[in-house]
């Protein structure tokens, strides 16, 4: 056998050998990733609570201290849990603004945006979720949210005629806000930040991970469509949170009685002391 002949051969097979050990090596690195992304995904479903809400936990005896006139309210819902409330006074109530807040924080903060709406003569009704400020428990799932919510929305139908109601909700409470108005009838429903669905949300914040692992699909596009009410919503066209064409996607689903108003270099927070939102808010309200 000529010695170029036998030295191809062995060259063959060096290389061949070679392949398959980095066949293996990427074999096995494979492996290790799609472990650590399953890995990754179970932990954003089993643990995507504390990736949704922040709540401020604040104990049962908290005093509020509210440089207003307020009243404070306990509901005990089906299952025996107690949810905390807060509402606002204005000197010449023409009605109630439903307020559902943000994913952080819990009233004792939330509190201070009372005194936009009730000096536009609106009570204000602040609801802290199920583990925020005073009330116990804490959230589980989608279902038990919104029976907790539709539960504090039918006790305050109580104290005010439902045509007198305005559902506002503001980030993460735009999602509940305008689930509580698909399935009532209130005055208005004002949006605040709104995002598109939570699941577009996932798509444009985190894309790597699968949308079926999502349990709080709160989707404000399914639930505007169902409303029969006038849709008020303000945006921020420099939020940094909930991207601006979220609302700009919605505006295309809205009804000839329904409004987008952009506010020019509005962040996501601080949306409430806007002036030119306050504005627009007088006009809305008369």
């Amino acid at each position: 056998m000529p010695a170029n002949s036998l030295q191809d051969r062995c060259e063959y097979f060096e290389n061949v050998i070679v392949m398959r050990i980095l066949l293996k090596i990427l074999l096995r690195i494979s492996i290790v990733i799609i472990a650590l992304y399953l890995i990754i995904c179970g932990l954003l479903y089993t643990f995507q609570e504390r990736f949704i809400f922040f709540p401020q936990k604040l104990s049962s005896d908290y005093r509020f201290n509210f440089p207003q006139t307020f009243e404070e309210i306990d509901i005990r819902t089906p299952d025996n849990t107690n949810l905390n409330g807060v509402i606002f006074k204005s000197e010449s109530s023409k009605g109630l603004i439903f307020y559902l807040h943000g994913n952080g924080g819990a009233i004792n903060s939330w509190g201070n945006v009372a005194k936009a709406y009730t000096d536009l003569n609106y009570d204000v009704f602040i609801l802290d979720y199920r583990g925020y400020g005073k009330s116990e428990g804490k959230i589980e799932n989608q279902t038990q949210i919104y029976e907790d919510i539709q539960f504090a929305y039918d006790l305050l139908k109580q104290r005010y005629i439902e045509e007198n109601i305005i559902v506002l909700g503001y980030s993460i409470g735009t999602g509940l806000a305008s689930k509580i108005a698909s399935d009532n009838n209130p005055k208005l429903l004002i949006l605040q930040a709104p995002y598109y669905s939570m699941i577009d949300m996932m798509r444009h914040s985190y894309s790597f991970a699968p949308t079926f692992i999502l349990k709080y699909r709160f989707n404000n596009l399914e639930n505007i469509k169902k409303c029969q009410m006038p849709i008020v919503i303000f945006h921020g066209n420099n939020d940094e949170v909930i991207y601006y064409g979220s609302s700009l996607k919605l505006k295309d689903q809205l009804s000839s009685k329904d409004t987008l108003i952009t506010l020019q270099g509005q962040r996501h927070n601080g949306m409430t002391y806007n002036k030119d939102y306050i504005k627009a808010l007088e006009k809305i309200i008369e």
